[in-house]
């Protein structure tokens, strides 16, 4: 299935958005509280999260720029200007120390409407060869003292400069990093993470004119509570987006050095499946390097460019969405919804969603599997409201094509605990979605999307 819950790594993002408002903060549905058994939902008070991304001309140029530059048009991003330095890198995964000029842009601090347990950071970028990114994040914990500068992800589109990847062994005291993910060590504290500021770090090859262009860069934060089971939603939408489906199963022991082969890339082939839904294609000359014997080798192309080298895996969230967003026209977020109506708002404008979840064999009819952790991409809903999903685990492209009943699917998809084959309790995927939509969103598309809180 997937790598999402390797021991190295927590489970993340874990209460749910039942509603949103556009660039700010989003209510989120009642939760159980802390400890609460499998049974009704507890009728707690509503839980917000916080998402903050910056995009615009006007956003670029309100940080604090060294060696960088805002540039405006359709598109507007950040750029390297005379750099601000230079500075050695030794890259871990090949031992190569190389010399890079760098910039750096730090942005405005953000406070949370929510003060958070878990921060997760998205970006999108362009990199061309000699060039990668660096993104960081320092806090503001609800006691009035600093975290550290903590890595969230060293970046590049290709793999030819240096090894993408994501930076263990990352903490305080108080919070650690888990692959991709800030979380506070033990929430029970009270303590939360009450702001924050991004950094990023733009590199080049000394002597060369090239520069990243970074056209997006922003955070989720969230606080996590625990609960079995989710208010169920009404049915309202009866739906099907037309997404191109294919099998991660037909590629198992095809590459293993990506993550152990196809076995273990749902999440790369449900980013490939919705990238080519946008319009998204890959060159004969970029798939030149698959066995030609391969089917489907722009899954394969998706599983070597989203791997991330020290989770040795392809399950980076932020990773994927950057691999969406190096498609022309379109910008990828890691996110969190709060029910299957959001998915409806977002179906109903055209824009189909991978999701994260966990289950048993019997807790999702139809699967024939269980998993700890799995990415599928929904496309729609029948017309009694169950979730039509291409599911990467099936044995051939023409099976990819699921229905699974909502209640079922809505409750795998939105719990934060469990319980796993041994009986024992785990954490759950708590209603974590990647998002793929275009860079310039139609109205309609804009409404759905400041709808689930994405802006």
């Amino acid at each position: 299935m997937s790598r999402a819950e390797q021991p190295s790594r927590r489970t993340v993002l874990a209460v749910a958005v039942a509603a949103a408002v556009a660039g700010g903060a989003t209510p989120a549905v009642a939760a159980g509280r802390p400890g609460d058994a499998p049974g009704a939902p507890d009728p707690a008070p509503a839980r917000p999260v916080d998402n903050r991304a910056w995009v615009t001309y006007t956003d670029w140029r309100g940080g604090a720029a060294q060696g960088t530059r805002a540039v405006a048009g359709a598109r507007p991003g950040l750029e390297l200007g005379k750099p601000a330095g230079t500075a050695d890198y030794t890259d871990p995964h090949t031992g190569t120390t190389a010399t890079w000029a760098y910039g750096t842009w730090t942005s405005p601090v953000h406070r949370l409407a929510v003060p958070a347990t878990e921060v997760v950071a998205s970006w999108n970028a362009h990199t061309p060869a000699g060039t990668w990114i660096m993104v960081e994040l320092k806090g503001t914990y609800s006691d009035g003292t600093d975290t550290p500068w903590y890595v969230m992800g060293r970046w590049a589109a290709g793999d030819q400069d240096i090894r993408r990847t994501s930076v263990d062994d990352q903490a305080d005291g108080r919070s650690t990093v888990w692959t991709d993910t800030f979380a506070i060590d033990d929430a029970a504290t009270g303590l939360r993470l009450a702001s924050y500021r991004l950094r990023l770090t733009l590199y080049r090859r000394p002597g060369t004119k090239l520069t990243p262009t970074v056209w997006r860069v922003g955070a989720m934060g969230s606080d996590v509570p625990d609960r079995f089971t989710v208010p169920a939603s009404t049915p309202a939408l009866a739906r099907e987006l037309a997404v191109p489906r294919y099998s991660q199963e037909i590629h198992k022991g095809q590459y293993p050095e990506y993550d152990n082969g196809g076995e273990a890339w749902c999440s790369p082939t449900s980013s490939q499946m919705i990238v080519e839904y946008w319009g998204g294609r890959l060159s004969p000359e970029q798939l030149s390097w698959v066995d030609p014997s391969y089917a489907d080798p722009q899954v394969c192309h998706a599983a070597r460019y989203t791997y991330d080298y020290q989770y040795a895996g392809c399950g980076n969230w932020p990773f994927n969405a950057a691999y969406a967003a190096t498609f022309e026209g379109l910008q990828g977020v890691v996110t969190r919804l709060g029910s299957l109506t959001d998915l409806e708002t977002l179906i109903a404008a055209g824009i189909p969603a991978i999701t994260s979840q966990s289950f048993l064999k019997e807790e999702l009819t139809g699967a024939g599997y269980g998993t700890s952790g799995h990415l599928m991409t929904v496309i729609g809903f029948t017309a009694e409201g169950d979730v039509i999903a291409n599911d990467p685990a099936s044995a051939s492209d023409a099976a990819v094509r699921r229905v699974y009943q909502r209640a079922e699917f809505e409750t795998i998809w939105l719990r934060t605990k469990r319980y796993n084959a041994s009986g024992k309790v785990v954490s759950g995927t708590g209603g974590v979605c990647y998002l793929y939509f275009p860079a310039r969103p139609t109205p309609r598309q804009r409404r759905a999307l400041a709808a689930v809180g994405v802006r």
